[in-house]
């Protein structure tokens, strides 16, 4: 391994937790304290401190998967305040790769950000690439989607990658199964991942400056995310995943899960929910006592023309917009409704390459403002009626679906 690169200075923004130089930081590469927990639901406010940023949770975590986000320059993600983003073990493994990785010193300075960085495991890929992988106790044989050569991703190897990487949290690499999996696969795949987290641990080279998460496993059979819990809670790590989840499984199901899964994880330590992302799940979740998001959703639909509101998402391909002078949201700060119009961005959408940068700006900032509207109502102990008032906004006429109001009503908000 190249020696560790200098970190890089964090950009004042404004705000308290943002302005604090990287030399300043503590020596602790992850640090982790609640500032604020709501009187009625199991939601909090806490502050995640790694080498690059102080992340205030819960956050929305960006999805960069080859070390960009699709439409998004680095310092448009800076003017929103973005303290965290992801990239994907597995793809920045394939291309570059580690040699480059390396020698670019990482890559906060490949790619130019200088706030923090989480890397998924490649893991995921087992799902959606399973056509192209064979799954063994070693680890994960993938045919290359770029030049069809076979490669062998082993927990050992998904380290190595994200060493080089530099992400401030690191996923270890878990075996991944469908949640609608029935059997006994689904058992074998959440001991599976009791070992592989053993190897990942075993394999890490930089754990003074990079902590990894384990991820909860068990499909949704309830005894087996309690056993898998119990064994990874007994390993000295910094905060915890939610995995396996958002792959098909009922609403009803999926919050249920979630609700058992921060009841097993400690509280003083981040609880990471992966891959989910609409807004109405990320309110819901928050109240069910998650911290940590991320999903493609935002930047994706907005590659389809699709912009989000507080009233669900809209489509502005749509004729109805053709001479909508309004911008997408008329409280929205971000750069896109200070500037443009429904009526203009009807006209370009899908049709010239920069609207999918414009539309994913504001989707972005719609996600961040989002969860900061949630920190301000926790820490000012009116939690409750934001989640109520949210979903009269998104759910009119009382239309809000019954998964909702069964978990809300399990952490006491009666819709």
């Amino acid at each position: 391994m190249d020696t560790v690169p200098k970190e890089v200075p964090i950009p004042a923004s404004g705000s308290p937790a943002s302005v604090e130089d990287a030399t300043t930081r503590p020596s602790a590469p992850l640090q982790y304290r609640v500032v604020a927990k709501c009187g009625v639901t199991k939601a909090r406010v806490g502050v995640m401190s790694v080498r690059h940023a102080d992340v205030d949770t819960p956050v929305f975590m960006p999805v960069g998967t080859q070390g960009t986000l699709k439409g998004v320059l680095p310092e448009q993600l800076l003017a929103l305040d973005c303290r965290i983003m992801l990239g994907n073990t597995y793809h920045l493994g394939m291309r570059p790769g580690t040699t480059v990785l390396e020698k670019a010193g990482g890559l906060h300075r490949f790619m130019g950000w200088p706030r923090a960085l989480l890397t998924d495991s490649g893991g995921f890929q087992m799902v959606s690439l399973l056509q192209l992988a064979e799954i063994t106790e070693q680890g994960v044989r993938f045919q290359s989607p770029y030049d069809g050569s076979e490669c062998m991703l082993t927990p050992e190897r998904s380290m190595e990658i994200q060493n080089a990487i530099g992400a401030d949290i690191m996923m270890q690499l878990d075996d991944v199964v469908k949640t609608t999996t029935t059997g006994p696969r689904v058992e074998e795949a959440m001991h599976r991942t009791i070992r592989w987290l053993d190897r990942s641990i075993g394999a890490h080279a930089r754990d003074t400056e990079q902590s990894i998460f384990p991820i909860v496993q068990g499909g949704l059979q309830p005894d087996l995310r309690r056993a898998c819990a119990a064994e990874l809670t007994k390993r000295n790590t910094r905060g915890f995943a939610v995995g396996g989840l958002s792959g098909g499984e009922s609403k009803d199901e999926f919050w249920r899960t979630v609700h058992l899964c921060t009841d097993l994880l400690p509280e003083d330590k981040p609880r990471y929910l992966m891959g989910v992302g609409f807004a109405a799940d990320l309110v819901v979740c928050v109240a069910l006592g998650i911290d940590m998001f991320d999903c493609v959703f935002p930047t994706r639909t907005a590659r389809f023309g699709c912009a989000l509101t507080r009233a669900g998402q809209i489509n502005l391909k749509q004729r109805t917009f053709a001479q909508d002078m309004r911008p997408i949201e008329d409280d929205c700060d971000c750069s896109t409704c200070r500037t443009y119009t429904r009526a203009y961005l009807h006209h370009i959408v899908t049709v010239e390459p920069v609207a999918c940068s414009i539309v994913s700006v504001h989707n972005v900032a719609f996600q961040l403002r989002l969860m900061g509207d949630m920190r301000d109502a926790i820490q000012e102990g009116r939690f409750p009626a934001f989640v109520k008032s949210y979903m009269a906004v998104r759910f009119p006429d009382d239309t809000v679906p019954q998964w909702i109001r069964d978990a809300l009503a399990a952490v006491n908000v009666q819709l």
